[in-house]
């Protein structure tokens, strides 16, 4: 699978929109390639689409100068999203720079160009092809967590590319979370067009599945509706036959490879020029983001913590949501205290948003009671782990979601902890 940022989708990923959408394709909007066009002068030729966000597509290509399969991403061409991706080259630039050797779990910027299309001028940046997104193998597994001794290794290799990032580059990746990491194989070897045997496609094929021409967008959608009410009807009856009953078990993930990257840097930014705003998908989010107290290095080790707790257990540590005379970064607060404690009054009067949350003893204005349960009990209680594996986990993770920004330990540090040697 791809890079891609600002709103990822996979193509086949469980539970996605099946594709962007045709209202997309217009002047300053995607470009419309197909399999076997030809980009750089021909160099790179697409193969076929991996997916899509609101800034971009990516498509797996094939490198004829070098033989060898990369991801291509293809940025909207209006002049917003053309900065977006200046910026992010900027930032991948000095990421591969600094890696010579490839060795730095984080994804490698091979080129970038502009291409010429109907609706503009499009910047596109080519990476080294990757697999599936930790989102994918934690869906891939139903959900059920992915074992502790997986969990360390990929642990290991995050925690070695933010290191990287953070100690030698000093660069915040603001959006740290399951889909911004990638395995570096696929799940499915038939999925990857090198261990599948899969033959590039070189020339270019006739239909068109973005043409207007070819089908409207209010066909289409008819179409797509069709489509899904059909899977309904079938995942109904699979249902009654037991063969649901019998995907919901476990899968094996031996012999995967959990080697793993962190890609999409389309939100990052340098740790002396932090962007104006709120930083970081929703559940990974930082109390100190929340409460706008600025962010350092420190809003990313809080992310991986989320993340790890993801992979531990299927689910994510915090899903808030808008409740009755609240709101969802209220709940979310909430949620954070309830696992955590209560934050410290220091804290929690420190952001420019706080008087909307805490009064003045730094208690939450509109929820009351809060019902504490500690991440020991919750690892016990809900997720059926052992005791000393939720106290070691526990203990791991409990450091890096300190409320207090600067004594969340380093990734360097994190790298140190004996949990995870």
């Amino acid at each position: 699978m791809a890079f891609l940022g600002n709103g990822y989708c996979s193509s086949g990923s469980e539970g996605e929109d099946e594709d962007e959408g045709m209202e997309g394709y217009r002047k300053g909007g995607y470009h419309a390639a197909r399999p076997g066009d030809r980009f750089a002068g021909g160099r790179f030729v697409a193969q076929r689409k991996l997916g899509w966000g609101n800034f971009s597509t990516v498509w797996l290509a094939y490198d004829t100068l070098l033989n060898r399969f990369v991801a291509l991403k293809i940025q909207k061409s209006a002049r917003d999203y053309a900065q977006a991706a200046l910026h992010e080259i900027e930032l991948l630039s000095a990421i591969a720079k600094g890696d010579p050797t490839n060795s730095k779990n984080v994804v490698q910027l091979l080129d970038h160009f502009k291409h010429a299309g109907p609706n503009g001028h499009h910047v596109c940046l080519v990476t080294e092809f990757l697999g599936d997104s930790l989102l994918r193998l934690i869906r891939y597994n139903r959900n059920k967590g992915i074992g502790l001794s997986r969990v360390k290794e990929i642990c290991r290799s995050v925690l070695v590319g933010l290191d990287y990032l953070h100690r030698e580059l000093g660069i915040i990746h603001t959006d740290l979370k399951p889909e911004n990491v990638l395995l570096v194989s696929t799940i499915n070897p038939s999925k990857d067009p090198v261990r599948s045997g899969f033959t590039p496609i070189l020339e270019r094929t006739v239909s068109n599945q973005y043409s207007g021409s070819v089908i409207s967008f209010s066909e289409k959608m008819l179409k797509m509706r069709a489509r899904r009410a059909v899977a309904k009807i079938s995942l109904r009856r699979e249902s009654l036959g037991g063969v649901a009953a019998e995907m919901e078990k476990e899968r094996s993930l031996d012999g995967i490879s959990l080697k793993c990257k962190i890609v999409d840097f389309g939100n990052a930014c340098w740790g002396s020029q932090q962007l104006a705003g709120e930083i970081q998908t929703r559940q990974y989010r930082a109390p100190e983001v929340i409460i706008g107290a600025g962010y350092s290095y420190s809003a990313d080790m809080w992310s991986f913590a989320c993340m790890a707790f993801e992979l531990a257990t299927g689910e994510v540590l915090f899903a808030p949501k808008t409740c009755q005379g609240c709101s969802e970064d209220e709940d979310h607060l909430a949620l954070m205290m309830e696992t955590l404690g209560k934050m410290p009054k220091k804290i929690a009067s420190s952001g420019t948003r706080s008087k909307d949350y805490f009064d003045r003893h730094g208690d939450l204005k509109r929820i009351r009671r809060l019902k504490f349960w500690p991440l020991e009990r919750l690892l016990v209680q809900r997720y059926n782990f052992t005791e000393p594996d939720a106290q070691g986990l526990a203990d791991f993770l409990r450091p890096i979601l300190d409320f207090t920004p600067e004594n969340r330990p380093t990734a360097a540090a994190c790298l140190k902890n004996p949990w995870l040697n």
